[in-house]
């Protein structure tokens, strides 16, 4: 079975495909305004210290490993303006890590990281998955953050550990009318309860406002162009600032993108076939094993059938999970989600679908604790409060159960096995309390450096069509498109040479690849 902090470490690229749903920049509504501009805040210095251990809101677990070498890893606090349309009123703290440059003679500067979510704490993040950029560290100070709303960032905050551990165990595909007004009552539970606790905050946590964190982090840090790697959501982010700060622009990598001229509605529908791709790639290494694969059935529809079918069982009766608590339908597609996120762990969801077949749901469970951000002590990260927030202050869409059930047999038709949960995962922001900013989010940047955008054929949950859209949304001679064909959620995590050369060779040499190279 994977170790706990291995799970958080995956779980930290996922992108918000929560199947419990909790889950544009305008300048006129309070979240704008004119940059990043206090010029006390642009020039404030940093108290950088030995980091400690991480909050429970950022994942908890112990402080960081040294890294090769022994340097220790560094945190601090920017402040920055709570609402960039009044630069000179209240402040928030960000949190932030760095892990110094290897040679400082030959520094670049900083290379920002957001990992995804939207509501990953970059703060634990970067250092889970530092070994991936070790070599990038030749030249930069590796950086990443919590951004507004997540983790030591003004986490937003909403259930407590009893009431998510039922939230997230709620019935997601509702048949009656009873389980219906359950379902709804759950999702107005939420947002009241995250109204109470962070009602302050939650028109200010938008990915406009993190992007102007991010300039005024540019200034802080001493560097005259941003330096940024975005995977998953961090794309969408770094696709913001590239439009509000296009002449601000260093050398930036978005992998795994997100496509930003589809509507929330349309990137779970993508999502519904993403997710269904990789579980049919699962589904035919299953296959090709033969007697090597625990599961039943001769092909792929014979073997998706049996994960419909125990759903189907789990819906009615749940079975033993961990302690007291059972593996109800919810947290088994949630499981199931998390392992396709990356193809070492298909051996973790064939183990885990046998054993609840079997009747014990000890693995599926684990698995989707990993992506809810609960821990094995029972307490929670803030990442489902952050992700809601951040997604529903993002987006206008406000869907009603009546869309949601119009929309049921078209999420069906692209996914037997999620259609259901991301058909009904439609009204996810239907009782938020904070209007959303727009129905997408508005990346081009002309003007701009090129930016290296990067997409992945078998990628579940931001699907490869995604880069190609990013790419011409940023503009002409400034979105690079690279091609990975491989599986799983983004493409330099995978180890794979050849997308290393080539965004190697950008972030430390500057030489851009060729728009339209495919990999391998």
């Amino acid at each position: 079975m994977p170790t706990s902090a291995a799970l958080r470490a995956a779980a930290v690229l996922t992108t918000a495909a929560v199947l419990v749903s909790l889950a544009g920049c305008s300048d006129s509504d309070g979240r704008g305004g004119g940059g990043a501009g206090n010029r006390d805040l642009a020039v404030q210095e940093l108290d950088w210290a030995d980091c400690s251990a991480p909050s429970v809101a950022e994942g908890g677990g112990a402080s960081p490993e040294p890294l090769p070498g022994g340097d220790a890893w560094q945190c601090a606090f920017m402040d920055a303006p709570r609402d960039y349309a009044k630069p000179d009123g209240e402040t928030i703290e960000i949190a932030l890590i760095r892990a110094k440059a290897r040679d400082t003679d030959d520094r670049i500067g900083s290379l920002v990281f957001n990992f995804g979510g939207p509501g990953a704490s970059g703060v634990t993040g970067l250092p889970s998955l530092a070994a991936n950029y070790e070599r990038l560290r030749s030249r930069y100070d590796l950086v990443s953050f919590d951004p507004r709303g997540v983790g030591r960032s003004v986490g937003i905050q909403c259930q407590d550990d009893e009431e998510l551990d039922e939230f997230y165990a709620q019935d997601g595909t509702p048949d009656d009318a009873a389980e219906e007004k359950a379902f709804t009552d759950s999702l107005a539970s939420y947002a009241s309860a995250c109204e109470e606790n962070s009602g302050d905050e939650l028109p200010y946590v938008g990915t406009t406002n993190a992007a102007r964190d991010m300039d005024l982090m540019r200034q802080v840090l001493g560097d005259d162009k941003l330096h940024y790697f975005g995977i998953s959501y961090g794309t969408e982010l770094g696709g913001v600032y590239a439009h509000l700060f296009p002449e601000n622009v260093g050398r930036m990598v978005f992998d795994a993108a997100v496509d930003p001229t589809r509507s929330s509605e349309q990137s779970s529908l993508g999502q519904a076939k993403g997710f269904q791709l990789a579980l049919d790639n699962f589904a035919e290494d299953c296959v090709e094993r033969g007697d090597a694969c625990a599961l039943p059935g001769g092909s792929v529809e014979e073997i998706e059938d049996f994960v419909v079918g125990l759903l189907r069982r789990l819906d009615k009766k749940p079975v033993k999970g961990i302690g007291d608590r059972e593996l109800t339908q919810s947290h088994a597609a949630n499981g199931i989600l998390q392992a396709l996120y990356s193809k070492e762990y298909w051996k973790y969801l064939e183990q885990g679908l046998d054993e609840a077949d079997g009747g014990s749901g000890e693995l599926l469970l684990t698995l989707s604790d990993a992506m809810n951000g609960r821990s094995p002590d029972g307490s929670y990260s803030n990442i489902g409060a952050a992700n809601a927030a951040i997604s529903c202050v993002d987006n206008k869409a406000r869907h009603d159960m009546a869309h949601a059930k119009a929309k049921l047999p078209e999420f069906r038709k692209a996914s037997p096995v999620f259609g259901d949960f991301l058909g009904w995962g439609l009204m996810g922001c239907s009782e938020w309390p904070v209007p959303g900013e727009s129905d997408t989010p508005d990346v081009s940047a002309p003007g701009s450096a090129p930016i290296v955008v990067i997409g992945n054929t078998g990628d579940p949950a931001t699907p490869y069509e995604g880069a190609k859209e990013m790419a011409a949304e940023l503009g002409e001679g400034v979105g690079i498109e690279l091609t990975y064909k491989g599986q799983g959620h983004g493409a330099y995590n995978s180890g794979d040479r050849c997308v290393h050369r080539a965004v190697d060779a950008y972030l430390l040499r500057g030489r851009v690849p060729a728009s339209g190279t495919v990999c391998p």
